[in-house]
């Protein structure tokens, strides 16, 4: 029987109707990126759901690109959730978290992190606005670098009812070969129990040219130790894996053969079972 795959982490982009100026440098990345680029199947698995996550357009845009993925998901059955965009550090949070409302596929929220400065996911502002997410039945989604992993087990212990998941394993300098103290904070933030994990952006964060599929398994190991089967979810970060010169269904082939040596169960769950809990998903 064919694995049925939940990924829990595809971003979709029109350039010309919404900004994503960051585009503007990638060539690659820079073009109309629409469901089909998602295949339907694979080796071994079937695509049976998508969780869109915000793509970075303009902060002015979130609630438009909530409302045109939703759209997306009227000619594809597959979307099933998005993570939207809000300015959670802001004093309008609160306004557009009830705005995102009026679209039943928000499950949950990502205000990037990864950009900002030490302790900008610790002003209070933005730990009230994430500790109001569960209000509004919504998640949220860290997305940070390696050296931010301490201020975000800070924030995480202010919001024991929020349900967080760290996308692409906090981003390692895997092209540097590091392990600590990432190795640490990981351990750490795994203590708190409704925190999951996302095994995606891993070929981002390597040597884009020379990068091979041993390079990833410390990392992998270290997250499947840490969280263990029931809290790390697939995700491709599918198409920004292009700039490390991979396919879809190439970081398949590397994200199943990193796992070959677990369960048949525990590998459902990792491809499917866990993102369609922690996204709610029909």
């Amino acid at each position: 029987m064919a694995l049925r795959i939940v990924d829990s982490h595809v971003h979709f982009w029109n350039p010309p109707q919404l900004d994503y100026s960051w585009l503007a440098d990638l060539p690659a990345l820079n073009q109309p990126i629409l469901p089909d680029h998602v295949p339907l199947e694979g080796p071994g698995w079937v695509s049976d759901a998508l969780v869109f996550v915000q793509a970075g357009s303009l902060a002015s845009e979130g609630l438009a690109e909530a409302a045109w993925v939703s759209e997306l998901a009227q000619q594809d059955a597959r979307i099933q959730g998005i993570v939207a965009f809000a300015p959670l550090e802001s004093p309008d949070a609160a306004q557009t978290l009830e705005a995102l409302q009026a679209y039943p596929l928000v499950k949950g929220i990502r205000r990037l992190i990864q950009s900002e400065g030490s302790g900008f996911c610790l002003q209070r502002a933005f730990v009230e606005s994430v500790q109001a997410l569960p209000r509004y039945g919504y998640s949220f989604d860290l997305c940070i670098r390696h050296h931010q992993l301490l201020d975000v087990i800070a924030l995480v212990g202010q919001c024991p009812d929020v349900s967080f998941v760290l996308d692409h394993i906090g981003k390692p300098d895997i092209k540097a070969g590091l392990l600590d103290p990432w190795y640490e904070h990981i351990k750490a933030l795994a203590q708190f129990p409704n925190v999951s994990c996302k095994l995606s952006g891993l070929v981002t964060e390597s040597d884009v040219d020379l990068w091979q599929p041993m390079h990833l398994t410390p990392y992998i190991n270290h997250v499947l130790e840490a969280f263990g089967p029931a809290r790390v979810m697939f995700g491709s970060d599918s198409p920004v894996l292009r700039l490390a010169h991979l396919t879809y269904e190439g970081w398949m082939k590397v994200a199943l053969a990193a796992l070959q040596s677990l369960s048949e169960s525990e590998i459902q769950q990792i491809f499917g079972d866990n993102a369609r809990a922690f996204y709610r998903l029909n």
